[in-house]
C-alpha cells in the first residue's frame, strides 16, 4: 500500500481533492447557511426546500448533458475550469440579493461540487487504475468523509467570526486561489493504467466498449436505478431532517454532533475494506450487501430512546456510504470499459444527483402530513433489505454473463 500511494501520489491527491473540496456544493454545506440566507432573502422553508430543489434537479440535467465532457476535454482543463466556475458561484451568494441570482448560484454550486468535482474524480480513477482500481477509488473517495469532518466546523467558525457573507467569499477565493491552480498542477501529466490489456482503455462486459445508449438498452442500467438512487436518498434525508429528529426525540442537537464521527468513520474504513474486496473478488461480489448495513442503521432511527442509538445509526449507514463508493468507482469501467466512461458516469451521477434532490421535498410532505421521520425510516430500512433481495438477483445474473452463460 505505500508503495501504491508513493508512485500515485499526484493522481491519488488529485482524487482526493476534488471529493474534499465538492463539499463546497454538497447539502450538508449549503444547509449550513441556510437560517441566514432565508432570513437574509425573505424566504420560508418551503420557498427555500423549492429553491434547492429546483437548482439541484436542473444540476441533474446539465449533468447528464454536459457529464460526456470528461471524455472529450483533458481532465487538467476541465477540473480547473469547474472549479472557476465553482469559485464564481460562490462569490455570487456572498453578494447577491436577488432570490432568481442566488438559485442560478446554488444551480452551479450543486453542479460543480456534487456533480462535476465528484464525476471528474471517479471517472479519473477508473480510467487511469485498473489492477488497482478499487484501492484507488476508495483513497479518492477519502475527501467526501474528510470534508465533512473538517469544512463543518472551519465553516461554523467562519461564519460565527466572519459572518456568513464573508463566509462564501473566502469559499471563493479557496477554490479560485487554491484548488484550481493545484488541481491543474496535479492533473497536467497523464497515466496509462497499469495491469490492463490496453494502455489506454480498457473494455468492458463483452470485450466491448459501452457507449451511454448502450448501457440504457442493456438491462443491467435499469436494474441497478433503484440501487442508485438509494444510498443518495437515504443518506441525504438523515442529515436533512436531523433538526426534526431532534424535536420528536428530544434530542439537543449539540448531544447529536458525534454522529458524524461516528459516520465519517466508517465511511473511510468502510471504503478501503471495499476497494480491497473489489480489487480481489470483484465488484459484482459487493452487490448484495452493499444495502443491508443502511437498511439496519435507518431502521434503528425509529425506536431510538437515547442519542447513543443515533451515533450507532450513524455509523452503521456509513458503512454502506463507504461500500457505494468503491462499488460504483470500481464497478461501472469493470462493466462498460474506459474509452466512454465519463458520458456513462455522468448518467449514474445524474441518478444520484436526482436522488439528493427528491428525497428532503418527499419526506418533508410526509411530516406534514403527520408522519414523522423516525416512522418513516423504518420503512425506508425495509425498502433497503428488500433491494437487498434484488442486487443478488443482479449479481447472480451478471456474474452469468460475464462467464458467458446466457441469462
Amino acid at each position: 500500500m505505500f508503495r501504491f500511494l508513493s508512485e500515485n501520489r499526484r493522481w491519488l491527491g488529485a482524487g482526493v481533492l476534488l471529493t474534499y473540496a465538492s463539499g463546497f456544493g454538497q447539502t450538508w454545506f449549503i444547509a449550513l447557511f441556510a437560517g441566514a440566507i432565508q432570513a437574509e432573502h425573505g424566504l420560508s422553508a418551503g420557498d427555500w426546500g423549492g429553491l434547492y430543489t429546483l437548482a439541484t434537479l436542473s444540476a441533474a440535467a446539465l449533468m447528464f448533458w454536459r457529464g460526456s465532457l470528461a471524455d472529450t476535454v483533458p481532465l487538467s482543463r476541465l477540473a480547473p475550469l469547474s472549479a472557476l466556475v465553482f469559485a464564481a458561484a460562490a462569490l455570487g451568494i456572498a453578494l447577491t440579493h436577488s432570490v432568481v441570482i442566488l438559485g442560478i448560484c446554488l444551480f452551479a454550486l450543486r453542479f460543480c461540487g456534487q456533480g462535476m468535482f465528484s464525476h471528474i474524480a471517479m471517472t479519473a480513477m477508473g480510467r487511469w487504475f485498473a489492477a488497482t482500481r478499487g484501492r484507488a477509488v476508495a483513497i479518492s473517495g477519502l475527501g467526501h468523509p474528510a470534508g465533512e469532518m473538517t469544512l463543518s466546523i472551519l465553516t461554523v467558525l467562519a461564519i460565527a467570526s466572519l459572518g456568513w457573507r464573508p463566509t462564501w467569499a473566502l469559499t471563493a477565493a479557496v477554490i479560485a486561489l487554491g484548488v484550481a491552480p493545484a488541481l491543474w498542477l496535479l492533473l497536467r501529466n497523464d497515466r496509462a493504467p497499469q495491469g490492463s490489456v490496453e494502455a489506454t482503455s480498457s473494455p468492458g462486459l463483452h470485450g466491448h466498449h459501452w457507449t451511454r445508449a448502450d448501457a440504457l438498452r442493456h438491462w443491467l442500467f435499469p436494474a441497478l436505478l433503484p440501487v442508485l438512487l438509494t444510498p443518495g436518498f437515504i443518506g441525504t434525508v438523515v442529515f436533512f431532517q436531523q433538526v426534526h429528529t431532534a424535536q420528536v426525540k428530544g434530542w439537543a442537537l449539540v448531544d447529536m454532533a458525534p454522529g458524524y464521527t461516528a459516520f465519517a468513520t466508517t465511511t473511510v474504513l468502510a471504503a478501503f475494506a471495499a476497494g480491497w474486496a473489489a480489487d480481489r473478488f470483484g465488484p459484482a461480489r459487493l452487490l448484495p450487501v452493499l444495502l443491508v448495513p443502511m437498511g439496519i442503521g435507518t431502521a434503528l432511527i425509529g425506536p431510538a430512546e437515547s442519542v447513543a442509538a443515533w451515533y450507532v445509526a450513524l455509523g452503521v449507514i456509513g458503512v454502506t456510504q463507504g461500500m457505494a463508493s468503491a462499488l460504483w468507482g470500481a464497478l461501472l469501467p469493470a462493466i462498460y470499459g474506459t474509452r466512454n466512461l465519463g458520458s456513462i458516469r455522468s448518467l449514474a451521477t445524474t441518478v444520484m444527483v436526482i436522488s439528493t434532490a427528491i428525497g428532503p421535498g418527499l419526506t418533508g410532505v410526509l411530516i406534514d402530513a403527520g408522519i414523522d421521520f423516525p416512522a418513516q425510516s423504518l420503512f425506508l430500512g425495509a425498502w433497503c433489505i428488500g433491494l437487498s433481495a434484488l442486487c443478488w438477483l443482479i449479481a447472480r445474473r451478471l456474474g452469468s454473463e460475464q462467464r458467458g452463460v446466457t441469462a
